[in-house]
């Protein structure tokens, strides 16, 4: 029997686990607008709270990647000292602990917060001592979530090997990973490949984005010549999958990627206003899902966007008739592939996310 239907009560007390989520996507507009005031930015297009929070989100008929990263520039803008930094990343993880979140590996590129003067050790410290305020805020208002840093390095820069020994260097104090970022249309991975083979040589852990608005020439070439972990977005696997009188045929990346359980962090509504999909409804998730590829769900940009991941589960509950059955295993799914060591991965699902599954059953 399918679990219950999917409300927005459900959604919203469910354990939840995130494993795509940019830090600098992610802000308040009202942090945007106190920054900006406290450090005498002037850039913003409106001093009014609600007003930018709706600007920020490229979801106008014909918005595609350039619309959405034009954001970008005004966040990174008020992300430039050590208290803003600390600030963003205390709200960013106490905004995910009261939207249910239990676990969350959230990016950033430190290359993009030293124009203030910040040195790229600095820049991660900050976001660290924020992340671990906000949790403790969490923690105050009987909330439980660990927060762990993903860094990333920008595709069409040269400092992917410096960002890859950055992330090595803090990898006890709380980033968990390395990742590249930007563009992939002209700038494939293997242009990194220094970077991904020191994180290998250190056993440390990577996702590279892949697959996103670029075909499958980007996720070959993270999975095969990069030892991608997993594939930030990853959508375009569906590109491998052709339709033979009703029933899919998996190419041969597409099952090198479905039989090696490479988990995809699937962003829908951050496709959507990208235009790499053209609407929830005609999302790949679904059928990547029911030909059970590891799919997760996740937020990518919650500012830029204007969800939070349980409205994304909202979202797509709506348009595939997903259950509580289905959210748990997609859950599930984020759980088993977080860059979380093994025995606090299986304690995360043991003990938190079946229990409160199991909870939400028995008093639905």
């Amino acid at each position: 029997m399918p679990g219950p239907t999917l409300t927005p009560d459900l959604i919203t007390r469910a354990p939840k686990v995130l494993l795509h989520d940019h830090l600098d996507g992610g802000l308040r507009a009202q942090t945007v607008l106190d920054i900006a005031r406290e450090t005498g930015y002037t850039g913003l297009p409106t001093t009014d709270a609600d007003t930018l929070a709706q600007w920020f989100i490229a979801d106008a008929p014909g918005s595609d990647l350039v619309r959405y990263l034009e954001g970008f520039a005004h966040t990174t803008a008020v992300m430039q000292t050590r208290e803003h930094l600390e600030r963003v990343a205390a709200e960013c993880a106490l905004d995910l602990a009261r939207d249910g979140v239990v676990y969350a590996e959230v990016r950033f590129a430190p290359e993009l917060h030293t124009h203030g003067g910040l040195t790229l050790d600095r820049v991660v410290t900050s976001v660290l001592a924020g992340f671990a305020r906000g949790t403790a805020d969490a923690r105050r208002e009987g909330r439980t979530i660990v927060v762990r840093a993903i860094l990333s390095a920008m595709r069409q820069a040269t400092l992917s090997e410096v960002i890859a020994e950055l992330a090595v260097a803090h990898r006890d104090q709380g980033v968990c990973g390395f990742d590249i970022a930007g563009p992939e249309d002209g700038f494939p991975p293997t242009q990194h490949l220094s970077a991904f083979h020191l994180v290998q040589r250190e056993n440390f852990h990577m996702t590279i984005h892949a697959g996103e608005a670029f075909g499958l020439a980007s996720i070959w070439e993270a999975v095969q010549f990069c030892d991608a972990e997993r594939l930030g977005h990853g959508v375009r696997i569906v590109d491998d999958l052709t339709n033979v009188d009703g029933e899919y045929r998996l190419g041969r990346l597409a099952n090198y990627v479905r039989d090696r359980r490479i988990p995809l962090e699937v962003c829908p509504t951050s496709n959507v206003h990208t235009g790499a999909a053209s609407s929830i409804a005609t999302h790949p998730i679904e059928l990547l899902r029911r030909l059970r590829f590891r799919v997760t769900l996740n937020t990518d940009n919650r500012l830029m966007s204007g969800i939070t991941l349980s409205s994304e589960f909202a979202a797509c509950a709506d348009a595939f008739g997903w259950t509580l059955d289905d959210m748990e295993w997609l859950t599930l799914n984020a759980a088993k592939s977080t860059f979380y060591p093994f025995d606090q991965r299986l304690s995360l699902i043991n003990t938190v996310i079946k229990p409160g599954y199991a909870a939400l059953r028995a008093g639905h």
